[in-house]
């Protein structure tokens, strides 16, 4: 369909055309091309689209359009449409792009989230806002003070919806839900939708229209899946190789802590590999220099939290590394996500651990298909990666640690105030890689019954010809 759609002919107004135009915007994706039409309509509407396929547009221009159809009163006054996020960077984004489709527009965008400071956020709602993005733990902050008033909200709008409305957040948006009208326009827009999502999101929606436009847990085609079997002291030093060998490449690296992130960061600079962390504990601030450098390429190497992992747009990415696979599958999908953009081929390549192989298993069958593994000479691991393996003790098959939030908070645990939860805490293709084996950069094949990864016959030696046992501290609690 976006092949033969333009965005004149999806019933846009000039003022968003002419926005569209200067901003090199010609034929609209097919989340938009889809949602765009039924969203004017007024229709409720669950998108699911893979990330990178145009979401914010696909909400955003209708929107714009709805509420610039009534001229905005001079002076204070309340939002007319709410665009609920689940973290920091997301909101800052989704706001950015707002105000570029609607530069011709009189239209106040405004971003609420945790980590900055209160008073400014104050004051921009006294000035009057017509557009708010937000947070839940800070936009529940300024509810319960009085600062945010959302009874005028006409639409709402869910952003990674199936983190927003998981179990985790229900009781924040419960309350949230409780102070918009119930005549509203609601618009869910994520990844990827769980069957309970969607049925608890439809709980607070009327007969909403599902659009799709990929199948649920899928990714891009132009993304190459490939893994390095490797023991979890050494995935360390494997990265700062592969990392020194694509020089010219800038890279997303995930870890699985916070801790974990910082360490690896500075371990990487001290190597002279100029890298960057981001995760939930850094401020405000500090994540939007992070993000800075890295986008500018003043920092080749950005090492991260999943709380990147979802909404960053990084033009241009050719390659994303797991240090650590995730706990839970389907963020594997928002983690890699960030490569093979808009059509554009990437890599995701993952060291996986012995102790990690029920969650490559896992990541293969949501996948339906075979990640590649390629042993690095000098970096066999000690005993061969089995997919039936027990799940580690974080978590399990799948899912969520029983009666933990999402982001990382237990149920019944005392519940802080703000976004501290889910990613919003605050503050407290280059051709051949030297010294990788080649092969194996085609898609995921169908599944093996094994990872035929155990150890190979010595003979290679890693970095400075440090042995297996020998390197320095490794680990996988990056």
């Amino acid at each position: 369909m976006s092949e033969t759609r333009t965005f004149e002919s999806l019933g846009l107004s000039s003022a968003l055309l002419r926005a569209l135009d200067s901003s090199g915007y010609t034929v609209p994706t097919p989340i938009q091309a889809q949602a765009i039409p039924m969203v004017l309509d007024g229709q409720d509407l669950l998108g699911a689209a893979q990330t990178g396929t145009g979401k914010t547009a696909a909400f955003g221009l209708p929107m714009l359009q709805r509420l610039s159809k009534e001229t905005p009163p001079k002076g204070p006054r309340k939002p007319r449409a709410l665009v609920l996020v689940p973290t920091r960077e997301l909101a800052v984004q989704v706001a950015d792009s707002l105000k570029e489709y609607g530069r011709h527009l009189r239209m106040n965008v405004t971003t609420i989230f945790g980590g900055a400071g209160m008073q400014p956020q104050i004051e921009n709602l006294r000035r009057g806002v017509d557009i708010l993005v937000a947070c839940p733990g800070r936009l529940l902050d300024h509810m319960d003070a009085g600062h945010a008033k959302l009874d005028a909200v006409e639409v709402l709008v869910l952003d990674e919806a199936d983190r927003m409305l998981d179990m985790g957040f229900l009781p924040q948006m419960k309350r949230i839900l409780a102070r918009v009208p119930k005549e509203r326009q609601t618009l869910l827009f994520s990844a990827t939708f769980e069957d309970r999502i969607k049925a608890l999101a439809i709980e607070h929606m009327r007969k909403p229209r599902l659009v799709e436009v990929a199948a649920q847990n899928t990714i891009a085609e132009t993304i190459v899946h490939r893994a390095h079997p490797v023991d979890a002291a050494s995935k360390r030093d494997l990265l700062v190789d592969i990392l020194s060998a694509r020089h010219a490449d800038q890279v997303l690296v995930f870890g699985k802590t916070k801790h974990g992130c910082n360490r690896l960061a500075e371990q990487l600079d001290k190597s002279g590999l100029p890298a960057v962390a981001i995760h939930g504990n850094k401020s405000q601030a500090q994540r939007q220099k992070a993000l800075d450098a890295f986008k500018a390429g003043r920092a080749r190497i950005l090492v991260a939290t999943d709380v990147a992992a979802r909404g960053l747009d990084i033009p241009n990415l050719p390659l994303v590394i797991n240090h650590d696979l995730p706990m839970v599958a389907e963020d594997y999908i928002h983690r890699i996500g960030r490569t093979g953009r808009a059509g554009a081929s990437g890599e995701a390549l993952s060291l996986v651990s012995p102790e990690e192989g029920a969650l490559l298993n896992q990541i293969q069958k949501m996948l339906k298909g075979e990640i590649r593994m390629d042993v690095v000479a000098g970096y066999e691991p000690s005993r061969p990666i089995r997919l039936d393996a027990p799940m580690p003790p974080q978590g399990g098959r799948g899912q969520r640690p029983a009666g933990q939030r999402a982001g990382g908070q237990r149920r019944g645990a005392p519940q802080a105030s703000g976004d501290q939860a889910a990613g919003e805490r605050r503050p407290s293709r280059a051709p051949g890689k030297p010294g990788h084996r080649q092969g194996g950069h085609g898609k995921a094949q169908p599944p093996a019954a094994h990872a035929h990864a155990g150890p190979k016959a010595p003979g290679g030696r890693g970095r400075g010809g440090r042995g297996r046992g020998g390197r320095r501290g490794g680990g996988s609690s990056a």
